[in-house]
């Protein structure tokens, strides 16, 4: 660590004098004020989530953070960092009360090194996902990490959240896919732990302190990633089936015939397709009949030829013998593979076809998600008689995007007022079977007192005990993952 020797000294500086120097630390092009310029950063994706904030700054370099993480610790102002604010948490927007600044990292886009020998990738924080997985691909390698908002999400905020998406099942989150970061820390230190190794086991693992703490400990300003040879070989096919605990017994098969080749195991319900068609123009399902749930499998490999096809094959034939498949296709050419992702990936569009929905970012064991599904769609009927179940997610891993929804009758004042109640419910369930409120997206503002509910005191504790041993002032994205205690 460099940089502060006299980390939290007492404040001398006034608001106005502090507000100037972050202005001439980071330069004219690296400041945003005023109301209508600050707007884009200040108002969350989807524009749930809004705050105010006296400045936004976009430092151009890890010195220019480190100066202005000092000068906010030195006047006590609450910083917010941002990436490519395509969050769902509200973990990247300020509270009402006009005294916080943005550090958004959107200017610092980096490819520091390329290390094809090591697979490694080190890069900038405020890089875009698109940007690092061509970057790879630029040394015949794959950074797997793959979103919806590759396009805009940044790198820092994929870290801040501990990002999952669709590839988890094979790669693992970016926990896994990180070896090294560099950070600058709520007294504006740098935590320079920017090392491209696998083993190393000398003292604590401190970079993981940050993966997914939301900006709470520190701002990511770097990282080493992990890179993978390039698939020489992708096979992909959807499956209709009737129920998930079919889902589940295939997904044990596909492990056993496919082993590490498995890359991706989506579950969709059969309404969120249908609203998916009805939603997005060109989109239709691949089987002339109606099954109750589909599956998207892929797997992916260094061998040329048949091989692949026909384990894929070979897997859904035995899913037929077995009665857990009822139907199913394996993708032709690329067009049609991406006929069949491109499915999975308009379940946000129609999510917003089908109506009010109540979102929900949920993990169990994956042994656990039939019994999760049926108790959870139980429950909600019986306490909003005509709510809809909507659903899909990386059934390979655990994670749901349950999110079902409200009787068209209720109106968006009534959604709103009893989002609560439908939270309880689900995340009752979720926790009884030993999962987790929030899978991939992280607490943010959003989920920040539910987890207060539902963790243990003793791991509430020790969250504090880091938080306060890191950011004793409170100033790093307060409200963030843990509340203020009062």
């Amino acid at each position: 660590m460099t940089g502060a020797s006299a980390p939290f000294v007492a404040s001398t500086l006034s608001f106005e004098d502090a507000l100037n120097r972050l202005k001439e630390i980071v330069g004219p092009a690296g400041v945003r004020e005023g109301a209508e310029d600050t707007l884009p950063f200040r108002v969350g994706f989807g524009g749930a989530f809004r705050g105010e904030a006296a400045l936004v700054l976009r430092p151009a370099s890890t010195a220019q953070v480190a100066q202005v993480v000092a000068t906010c610790a030195q006047a006590r102002i609450p910083m917010v960092p941002q990436g490519g604010n395509t969050g769902l948490a509200g973990g990247a927007q300020p509270d009402n009360s006009g005294r916080a600044v943005i550090i958004a990292l959107d200017r610092m886009r980096r490819v520091r090194a390329v290390d094809a020998a090591n697979d490694t990738l080190t890069v900038e924080a405020g890089a875009t996902l698109l940007e690092v997985q061509q970057a790879a691909q630029a040394v015949d390698r794959l950074f797997p990490l793959s979103l919806a908002s590759e396009g805009s999400c940044r790198i820092g905020g994929n870290l801040a959240t501990n990002a999952g998406g669709t590839q988890v099942l094979r790669y693992g989150t970016m926990r896994a896919l990180t070896l090294g970061i560099e950070a600058v820390l709520p007294d504006g230190r740098v935590f320079d732990a920017l090392r491209a190794l696998r083993k190393d086991t000398a003292g604590y693992d401190m970079k993981q302190v940050f993966v997914g703490s939301e900006g709470t400990l520190g701002i990511i300003t770097a990282a080493v990633l992990r890179l993978f040879p390039r698939p020489r070989a992708v096979e992909t096919a959807m499956a209709g089936i009737g129920d998930v605990t079919a889902a589940i017994r295939l997904l044990c098969l596909a492990r056993a015939r496919l082993g590490d080749g498995l890359s991706a195991f989506e579950l969709m319900r059969a309404p969120s397709v249908e609203f998916a068609v009805a939603a997005v123009p060109g989109l239709s399902s691949p089987f002339a009949g109606r099954h109750a749930w589909y599956l998207l499998i892929e797997a992916s490999g260094q061998a040329e030829g048949d091989g692949l096809r026909q384990a894929l094959e070979g897997l859904l034939e035995a899913g037929l013998e077995e009665g857990l498949v009822e139907d199913a296709v394996v993708a032709a050419s690329g067009d049609q593979r991406r006929r069949l992702w491109a499915l999975r990936e308009a379940q946000a569009e129609a999510q917003k076809h089908a109506g009010r929905g109540v979102k929900h970012d949920i993990s169990v064991p994956v042994s656990a998600i039939p019994e999760f599904i049926a108790r959870a769609d139980a429950a909600l009927q019986r306490a909003f008689p005509g709510i809809l179940p909507f659903t899909f997610g990386h059934v390979g891993d655990g994670n749901l995007h349950y999110n079902p929804v409200v009787p068209r009758d209720w109106s968006e004042a009534t959604r709103v007022a009893r989002q609560g109640e439908i939270n309880r419910v689900v995340h009752d369930v979720v926790v009884t079977l030993g999962g987790s409120i929030s899978a991939e997206h992280g607490l943010g503002q959003l989920r920040v007192a539910e987890a207060e509910h539902y963790k243990s005191a003793v791991e509430l504790d020790l969250m504090r005990a880091v938080k306060a041993a890191l950011d004793p002032l409170g100033l790093m994205n307060p409200g963030k993952v843990l509340r203020a205690r009062t």
